[in-house]
């Protein structure tokens, strides 16, 4: 095997796999990538066996073959190199030749027969979203994931395709997020829980752009793909929240408020909360005027925001972590903050449409 490729477009590869190298295993093959050139195409691959990511780029092909290399030594070499034609090379002896300007370098290989293979997926589901468009909905959920392994259900998104409408939520526990967009035409139904993890490494990869990402789910397995990148993953099983269910469909108070004024004003409290995170930040809405307040033993910090306020009176707690994430992930100038009680959640929606709704568990205070 011989080939040559500018360091910045095999960085790209390696950019685009090294997450799906197995970190802590008892296979070493899976710390491993495979590099395979073929057709004047360089494909990378990694997996864990969870998650399995393969790359494709164009090389200079000059001799077909392929390689199985420590992941962490070879990425750890090429972003060391100079920016110029890197040649790699695999000789009789399964050597790995590593050539720039004045480098160069000789690796031991693995054998590349124990490599796995990425499965081939038996599509039962599939749908088909621009780049661009699946990264903002990432973006706007992910912080919302689970990592509490033992609920293993909320580590995942759940991705719902219904009535022409793709739902994609999160939650933890102690607050939801859920990004809402309109497929017109499509009368197909699509259902899958994908690990925070995968759509994380994922959304790194994807490009603000309309090229097309295919996305197919079989019972317990998922596949992303594009031109020149497909990942492989597995699917959560189980029962997801009925999170239709969940979101309060009543309201006792609605606070339209200015999105950037409240996120600095949260974040300022959010200051004192730190000190100790027994304390929340309290909120208090009454007559278009929001008091958002947080004592601790060192101080306390008191914000007053205008407000455009309809309904009862309130006084409630959060934690403002939660809080400022949800307001954040907000692209618009201004929000609408639905509650119902001071033991109710609050729930952030646009001033119009539907496109986005974000729910955030009060604390006592």
């Amino acid at each position: 095997m011989k080939f040559e490729i500018e360091k910045e477009n095999l960085l790209i590869g390696i950019n685009s796999t090294i997450k799906a190298v197995a970190s802590k295993t008892t296979m070493p093959i899976l710390e491993c990538f495979l590099i395979e050139a073929k057709n004047n195409l360089l494909r990378i691959t990694a997996t864990d066996l969870d998650l399995g990511i393969e790359y494709s780029m164009d090389a200079n092909i000059i001799e077909e073959g392929r390689v199985t290399i420590d992941a962490k030594m070879f990425s750890e070499i090429i972003r060391k190199l100079p920016e110029n034609m890197i040649t790699i090379s695999l000789n009789e002896q399964k050597l790995l030749t590593i050539e720039c300007e004045g480098s160069l370098f000789k690796l031991v290989t693995v054998d590349s027969s124990e490599f796995p293979a990425l499965p081939n997926i038996n599509i039962e589901q599939h749908i088909e979203i621009k780049q661009n468009i699946l990264k903002e909905m990432i973006r706007k959920t992910i912080f919302a994931v689970g990592i509490d392994e033992n609920r293993p259900i909320f580590t995942g998104c759940l991705m719902e395709l219904k009535d022409n409408v793709l739902n994609m939520v999160a939650l933890d526990g102690f607050r939801l997020a859920m990004q809402s967009k309109v497929f017109v035409g499509n009368t197909s139904s699509f259902k899958a829980i994908i690990p925070g993890r995968t759509l994380n490494e994922i959304s790194k990869i994807l490009q603000d752009d309309d090229e097309i990402v295919k996305i197919g789910v079989s019972r317990n397995q998922g596949l992303f793909e594009m031109a020149n990148f497909k990942a492989v993953t597995r699917i959560l099983e189980g029962e997801f929240l009925d999170y239709n269910n969940v979101i309060p469909k009543e309201r006792e108070l609605r606070v339209t408020v200015d999105k950037n004024t409240l996120i600095n004003s949260l974040e300022r409290a959010a200051v004192m909360s730190k000190e100790d995170r027994q304390f929340p930040i309290k909120v208090t809405i009454s007559e278009n005027i929001m008091v958002i307040a947080c004592v601790v033993q060192s101080g306390d910090v008191r914000e007053e925001l205008l407000v455009e306020s309809v309904g009862k009176n309130l006084e409630i707690g959060f934690n403002p972590k939660y809080l400022i994430e949800a307001v954040r992930a907000v692209a618009e100038d201004k929000i609408n903050l639905d509650f119902g009680s001071s033991i109710s959640p609050c729930v952030i929606r646009p001033l119009e449409g539907n496109e986005f709704t974000y729910m955030v568990l009060p604390v006592r205070i």
